[in-house]
């Protein structure tokens, strides 16, 4: 007699991960689209010198980072799942590449080091640190977050140096996330992963834990659909 197949476990999220990733998903829409409407002259305030919006703007890159730098944490507990890693990797380096292309077209500066090329080389870096002691992992973030603060250089302004962010005079650019301070955002998220719990459970289905799991399609179409939308609507004459 055949036994019967056993079922598959259904799949299991942390709910409080997807819906936090959810919330920053608003909050940089929020950002985006009052940039957008400053931009284009609908607004009377200024996002783009704003000391507020700026801040706004860095707590907005500084959870997604540190996000990542969870989730990594997380999925890694038990080894590396290299051939899952090299999926998510080359996904997000696409992105990248994608809205460098993109904004090169389209924008007066294109992004060329943005929140996505950083994850990217963040999730790399971040391999060195999976292990590390707690202590290591809080020293370590502490100099990465300071070093830019005491310490600059004309001979990092080499473009291939451009990703380290000890150039005293960087290009302009509307998203800029370079190693030194943000790679301490990740260590943040990889720390936090031991001292915070993270239950799993069912897949949540409301609509904060729904974008939190479609962030990286989000992140990519929603400031093309923003901008279509209001060009469109100031050709219709409705701002």
């Amino acid at each position: 007699m055949t036994a019967a197949p056993v079922a598959a476990a259904p799949p299991q999220r942390v709910a409080w991960i997807d819906r936090a990733r959810g919330i920053a998903l608003v909050a940089m829409i929020v950002y985006h689209f009052s940039f957008d409407l400053s931009m284009f002259g609908h607004v009377s305030w200024n996002v783009a010198q704003g000391s507020l919006w700026r801040g706004f703007a860095i707590a907005i890159a500084a959870s997604f980072i540190a996000l990542s730098g969870l989730s990594l944490a997380l999925s890694t507990r038990d080894g590396v799942n290299w051939p899952a890693f090299m999926r998510r990797l080359g996904l997000i380096v696409a992105a990248a590449a994608a809205v460098t292309i993109g904004t090169w077209a389209a924008m007066p500066y294109p992004v060329t080091f943005g929140i996505l090329h950083a994850i990217a080389v963040f999730s790399v870096l971040a391999l060195l640190f999976l292990r590390a002691p707690m202590w290591v992992l809080l020293i370590t973030a502490v100099v990465v977050f300071a070093l830019p603060q005491v310490y600059q250089s004309e001979a990092f302004s080499a473009p291939l140096l451009y990703p380290l962010g000890l150039d005293p005079t960087p290009i302009p650019s509307f998203d800029y996330e370079p190693v030194f301070p943000w790679f301490a955002a990740m260590l943040a998220g990889i720390a936090l992963s031991r001292v915070v719990p993270v239950p799993r459970g069912a897949i949540a289905t409301d609509a904060l834990a729904r974008m939190g799991r479609h962030s990286l399609v989000i992140y990519l179409l929603h400031q093309p659909i923003l901008m279509g939308g209001l060009i469109a609507a100031g050709y219709l004459g409705i701002v």
